[in-house]
C-alpha cells in the first residue's frame, strides 16, 4: 500500500502535472503541421518540459518572496522536477531521429570530416552548438532525475545532494541555449516569446531571491 505521504502526492502533484504534460502535449501536437509523427511528438514535449524546469527554480525564490522558510528539500519542487525530467528526456530522445533519420552520430559530428575541410571531426556550426546543449542538458536531467528520491538524499547527505540538485541551474541554461538556438531558424514568433518570457521570468525572480539571501 502506497504511504499516506506518497499518496497525497500522487492526486495533489503527479496527476495535475502528468495531465499538464499530455493535454498541453496534445494542443501542441495536434497544431503542428509536420507530416512526421516523430517530429511533432518532439516538438509537442520541448515546451512543457521548458515550463516544468522552469517553475523548479521558480518555486524557491517565490517562497521567499512569501516569507516562507525555505527546506533543502519539499516535495512540490521534487515532484516538478521528476515530470521536468521525464518530459525532457521523452524529448531528447525522440529529438534524435527527426533530422538526419538513420544516422544520429551526425547531429554531433562532421560526415567526411577531412574532405570537406574541418580540422577535426566534432560539429562546431549552430546545428550542432543547439544538439550538444540539449544532449548535456538531458544528461543533468538525467542525473538529477535519478536522485529525486528521499534513498539519494539520505545516501548523499544534505550537503552532497544539495550540490548535486543545484546542477539545475547549469540544465536550465544549456535548455535555454539549445531553445533559443533552435528557434533561430525563424517561424516560431509566439513561441520564442514565451520561452523568452519564461527564461527572463525565471532569471529575475531568481535575482529576486538571491538579493534576500544576501540580505538575511
Amino acid at each position: 500500500m502506497l504511504s499516506a505521504r506518497l499518496s497525497h502526492r500522487m492526486a495533489r502533484h503527479h496527476l495535475p502535472l502528468a495531465l499538464f504534460c499530455l493535454v498541453s502535449g496534445y494542443f501542441l501536437y495536434v497544431t503542428r503541421s509536420y507530416d512526421d509523427v516523430i517530429a511533432r511528438l518532439s516538438f509537442a514535449s520541448a515546451y512543457p518540459a521548458l515550463v516544468l524546469l522552469c517553475l523548479t527554480l521558480l518555486i524557491g525564490p517565490w517562497k521567499q518572496v512569501m516569507g516562507e522558510r525555505l527546506a533543502v528539500s519539499f516535495d512540490l519542487r521534487r515532484d516538478i522536477g521528476i515530470w521536468a525530467g521525464i518530459s525532457g528526456l521523452f524529448h531528447t530522445s525522440l529529438g534524435q531521429f527527426v533530422h538526419l533519420r538513420g544516422r544520429p552520430w551526425l547531429y554531433y559530428i562532421y560526415e567526411d570530416w577531412q574532405g570537406h575541410g574541418h580540422w577535426q571531426p566534432f560539429r562546431h556550426d549552430m546545428f550542432g552548438f543547439n544538439n550538444d546543449t540539449g544532449l548535456l542538458a538531458a544528461l543533468v536531467l538525467l542525473a538529477l532525475l535519478a536522485t529525486s528520491n528521499d534513498a539519494s538524499l539520505r545516501k548523499l547527505g544534505t550537503p552532497g545532494w544539495k550540490k548535486l540538485q543545484r546542477w539545475n541551474y547549469a540544465c536550465f541554461a544549456l535548455t535555454a541555449a539549445h531553445t533559443f538556438g533552435y528557434q533561430s531558424g525563424g517561424g516560431r514568433g509566439a513561441f520564442l516569446f514565451a520561452s523568452i518570457a519564461a527564461v527572463a521570468i525565471t532569471v529575475a525572480l531568481q535575482l529576486i531571491g538571491w538579493r534576500r539571501r544576501r540580505v538575511t
